[in-house]
């Protein structure tokens, strides 16, 4: 790999877990809003003010942030794939008590710390968006390699969620995130989203205006129907959190694929300014880490 495709690689890999960063706090103010509602006391919202049902800080960061670092630090610390490292990070992080915790997260991860099993029960209630919400680091890990991101992103996600539509919505966005760092095109990336719709109706996402629900398929519906109607990272945003609901979660993972897709030039300067110094740092780092232990890095 030339040193020139390298570089360019891992600033859309900082791009990536940047990007999710910016949709969670970016979202979090909308969260559990109806569009309506946000129209109303905001007008459109396209700044990150913090504040939403948390009260959180401008630029403050929820769960989804929070259990991607635990993810990204479980790999990029021991330095190969350790599934007990990432469900021990989640377990101190909860053990923190967060401000910010879904119901199927915590069940998992509680359930993690009395047994040490590191797979829940298959569990039809386990179709939530908590496990997407955190695959991001696993599809830098894995770039070049899509049949272990597909092993990998389903092992991370069983810690909590045990369900397929868990498990193929961790899937989908981990090739979209990769597939959209390569550089595949537009029509490619649709195919993605496309296949996951055909093996699974739940997802058909072309003009979806329903509920950005935490369901699985709402998460993504609402995602990849703003992703593919806009042209730009914050236009793709803005749509994804002004949509309400479980907007940190939507904000998130849009974030995260339109950061492999449009790169770190194209997030605006103003959300990344908006994030803590030292979150920005340790994304950036993990983000180039991640990557250049990828089984693409390692062919080059």
């Amino acid at each position: 790999m030339s040193p020139l495709r390298s570089a360019t690689i891992v600033r859309r890999a900082r791009a990536v877990l940047l990007g999710g960063a910016v949709g969670d706090a970016l979202g979090a103010t909308t969260e559990f809003m109806k569009p309506a509602q946000i129209r109303e006391r905001i007008g459109v919202h396209r700044e990150i003010t913090g504040g939403g049902w948390l009260n959180l800080l401008p630029g403050q960061v929820t769960d989804d942030t929070e259990m991607t670092l635990c993810v990204a630090r479980g790999i990029v610390q021991t330095r190969e794939w350790n599934l007990a490292a990432i469900a021990d990070r989640f377990a101190h992080w909860l053990s923190g008590e967060p401000a910010d915790v879904g119901a199927t997260c915590r069940r998992g991860i509680l359930e993690y710390v009395e047994t040490r099993r590191l797979a829940a029960a298959p569990n039809e209630w386990d179709a939530g968006n908590g496990a997407a919400m955190r695959v991001a680091p696993v599809a830098l890990y894995t770039l070049g390699d899509e049949e272990l991101l597909s092993r990998l992103a389903v092992e991370q996600a069983h810690v909590t969620h045990h369900h397929p539509l868990s498990d193929a919505a961790c899937v989908a966005v981990g090739r979209l995130i990769q597939r959209g760092l390569l550089r595949t095109p537009l029509a490619g990336l649709r195919a993605t989203a496309e296949e996951l719709a055909a093996r699974h109706p739940e997802f058909r996402f072309e003009g979806y205006d329903g509920e950005s629900s935490a369901y699985v398929p709402d998460t993504l519906r609402t995602v990849l129907d703003a992703f593919f109607s806009t042209g730009s990272f914050e236009d793709c945003l803005v749509k994804t959190v002004n949509r309400g609901g479980d907007a940190d979660t939507a904000g998130a993972i849009a974030g995260a694929i339109a950061g492999a897709r449009y790169g770190l030039s194209a997030i605006p300067r103003r959300w990344v300014n908006a994030l803590d110094a030292g979150l920005r740092e340790e994304l950036a780092s993990l983000a180039e880490q991640l990557v250049r232990n990828s089984p693409l890095f390692d062919r080059a």
